[in-house]
């Protein structure tokens, strides 16, 4: 057998082996790696290439391979059970900045200079060290960042407003092909998705991806990006229709001269209002 064809073989299978190593040793993304990780990953590609052009002894090398594959998952497994060994291997979390106050003995632990520190908090959107009220060195090299209280971004929960629970759209089409799963989870047919699809003027072949959210709203993305598909308005009509209902029975709460009606329309002009008020973090975004 030529030479060249010997190793285009053992390559083929080298690739494959590496593949199913890679996925025997978990799912990790390069930014969550450890410096133990990387190790691995690196002794693992030295060997495979060294072996597919015969620089090592297949046996020898197959045996190291499965060396540095077997021993890293059982230290995986064992991180998971006790810290200790975790703490070995993938390394301690180490607080750079406390209550404040930057920890100059943790950043030369970690090999860090104070240049290195600000490079990280701008990393995190934060250019003030006096903004920050804790900051943390992750074994994979990252920084975690927990500003002061006054420093925080305004959210919902802070301002006090009530916001809607979305559930995660489902994808109802692709390729100008309706997926019948996703609508059926979300109780609807093709006869809805079709009746939809009329009301803006666009043909099932020409979308390219068709999205319902958790209010019911259909969102396209059409093939043809020339063609403009009006925002759904479904939401916002609902709202202004409940509001003018709202209206309508105060106007005849005060028009009318019949006491029983006039505390008829008052009361379901209270209990209407109520109920926008529970639907405005729906119905309006």
């Amino acid at each position: 057998m030529p030479e060249w064809l010997n190793i285009l073989l053992w390559s083929i299978g080298l690739f494959a082996l590496t593949l199913l190593l890679v996925r025997l040793l978990g799912k990790k993304q390069a930014s969550q790696l450890t410096l133990f990780d990387m190790e691995t990953v690196i002794i693992v590609g030295v060997l495979v290439a060294g072996i597919s052009v015969k620089l090592i002894p297949a046996p020898l090398g197959l045996v190291a391979l499965a060396v540095w594959t077997i021993l890293p998952i059982t230290l995986s497994f064992l991180s998971l059970k006790y810290k200790s060994v975790k703490d070995v291997v993938q390394g301690k979390e180490s607080v750079l900045i406390n209550h404040g106050k930057v920890m100059e003995d943790k950043l030369m632990e970690a090999r860090l200079t104070s240049e290195d520190l600000l490079s990280r908090l701008r990393q995190k959107n934060v250019f003030q060290v006096a903004d920050v009220e804790f900051a943390m060195l992750e074994p994979n090299g990252d920084v975690s960042v927990h500003l002061k209280k006054d420093k925080q971004p305004l959210d919902a929960k802070t301002m006090g407003v009530n916001v809607a629970r979305h559930s995660v759209p489902q994808t109802v089409m692709m390729d100008g092909v309706v997926m019948d799963e996703p609508l059926t989870a979300m109780g609807l047919n093709r006869d809805w998705l079709h009746t939809e699809l009329s009301k803006v003027g666009v043909d099932p072949e020409n979308v390219f991806i068709g999205q319902v959210d958790s209010t019911g709203q259909l969102y396209l993305d059409l093939f043809d990006d020339a063609v403009q598909v009006p925002k759904p308005k479904a939401k916002e009509l609902a709202y202004y229709t409940l509001k003018k209902c709202h209206a309508d029975y105060e106007t005849y709460a005060l028009s009318t001269q019949n006491q029983k009606a006039k505390e008829m329309y008052a009361q379901s002009a209270f209990e209407l209002k109520e109920i926008i008020n529970e639907l405005e973090p729906v119905l309006i975004k």
